[in-house]
């Protein structure tokens, strides 16, 4: 089977497991990488020396992190490819990845926060950073978010995560009082809290960041 032939299968699997479409992109690219190194070629023909080659000169530019996600990348997909009698041993078996230290996460002083914060023009923009700062949720869990999510009595909304999991977060009184104004200077039936200020639809990531 050719590389591509391979990855294509292996990315449909994944699919088909609920990998998020973010997770798929990402092995998409790797994928692409992958094949414009090796050519396509049959994944057979891959040696253990010949990733580790392609390893080595990836180091050359990549973070140690980005190092270690193509590597678990490249041993997914052989793994993978083994499982499914593709290939008769998983030359990627032995290929260790990298040590990445644990970075310190970085945080906003009081004084930054209150420079965000006065930026913040729009019933919108007031709402959506009141939002993201007191509830600390991820972007991907609030574009997805519905007026009927939100329990208004007890200040908090539920919220879907990663893995699909359901959680409940809570919110302050100064986001009470924004997203409250926010909907009701809206004039449209969009079931979703946050949308877009054009044409009324879903805000989509790339929007909301």
């Amino acid at each position: 089977m050719l590389l591509s032939e391979a990855a294509t299968s292996y990315e449909a699997d994944k699919r088909i497991e609920g990998f998020s479409p973010q997770t798929l992109k990402a092995y998409h690219l790797q994928a692409n990488l992958l094949i414009k190194y090796f050519s396509n070629i049959s994944i057979k023909d891959i040696s253990t020396y010949e990733l580790k080659q392609y390893l080595a000169e990836s180091s050359k530019d990549l973070k140690p992190s980005s190092l270690a996600h193509r590597i678990r990348f490249i041993k997914s997909l052989f793994r993978w490819s083994h499982e499914e009698g593709i290939i008769n041993s998983n030359p990627a078996s032995k290929i260790k990845e990298p040590k990445v230290g644990k970075r310190i996460p970085k945080f906003l002083t009081e004084r930054e926060i209150e420079h965000l914060r006065d930026a913040c023009y729009s019933a919108l923009e007031k709402a959506l950073f009141e939002f993201m700062f007191s509830t600390g949720c991820r972007i991907g869990e609030i574009v997805s978010l519905d007026r009927n999510n939100i329990n208004w009595s007890s200040n908090s909304a539920i919220v879907r995560g990663k893995g699909d999991k359901e959680r409940e977060v809570y919110f302050n009184v100064r986001c009470d009082i924004w997203l409250e104004k926010y909907l009701n200077e809206r004039n449209d039936s969009d079931p979703s809290i946050f949308v877009s200020e054009r044409s009324a639809h879903r805000m989509s990531i790339a929007q909301m960041r």
